[in-house]
Order: C-alpha cells, then sequence, then structure tokens
C-alpha cells in the first residue's frame, strides 16, 4: 500500500482528535480492530462490540457515555450494525460518526476495515 506524508499527518491529527474525546467510547466490531488501533496510539476508551452479544446490553452499557463514537468497518456486516445501533441509542446518547468519515478521507478510502490500520503502526 502506498502512503504519503499526507496521509501519515492526517492520521496523527485525527488520532489527537480522538484521543481528546474524554467523556466518548470508541465502539468497534471487535478484538483486531481494538489492537489496530491501540497501535496507532489511540488511547481513549475501546469497546468491541462482539463482546456484548446482544444489542440490548451493549445498548444498556454504553449508554452511560456522553458520546459513542462509531469505527466500524465499511462492509455489509458493519453499516448493518452501525444502522442497529443508531436505532437503538440515538435517544440516549449521542452517535457520533464524524470519526469514521474523516478515517476515509484521510486514508483516500484505502482503509475499508479498521484492523488495516495496522499498517500504519510504523509510521505513528
Amino acid at each position: 500500500m502506498n502512503i504519503t506524508e499526507q496521509e501519515i499527518e492526517d492520521l496523527k491529527n485525527l488520532v489527537i482528535l480522538l484521543n481528546a474525546k474524554q467523556d466518548s467510547a470508541i465502539i468497534v466490531e471487535g478484538k483486531r480492530d481494538s489492537a489496530a488501533l491501540k497501535k496507532i496510539w489511540v488511547s481513549g476508551k475501546i469497546l468491541e462490540f462482539h463482546r456484548f452479544q446482544v444489542l440490548i446490553k451493549f445498548a444498556d452499557s454504553v449508554s452511560e457515555y456522553k458520546s459513542l463514537i462509531i469505527l466500524f468497518d465499511r462492509d455489509r456486516k458493519g453499516r448493518y450494525l452501525t444502522a442497529r445501533i443508531i436505532e437503538q441509542l440515538e435517544r440516549r446518547t449521542r452517535i457520533d460518526l464524524s470519526f469514521k468519515r474523516k478515517l476515509v478521507s484521510v486514508t483516500k478510502g484505502k482503509i475499508r476495515f479498521i484492523e488495516q490500520l495496522g499498517c500504519y503502526e510504523s509510521f505513528m
């Protein structure tokens, strides 16, 4: 994968913004996604959706956060889960999809799965 200096700089800025979100939780699909975010120095609260197994358990567990930053994969399953979470939680807490859009923009669409962010580890 060809990675430009601008991508690296923009990704570093995105990580700084993510880490600045104090009352928020970052929601990813699974442990590989979580590990990839940690590799690029994301230090905020990261929750793995698959650990909750049921959407109702997930909704009850995350309602304490002021905001939820959803970083699901850009595949069919990721879009489905995003829609379901928004449906269940939009009245309980703020859902933030802006970081997902920024990630697509920063990586020029190269990253389709969050776990692929691990390839940026050596540049961070």
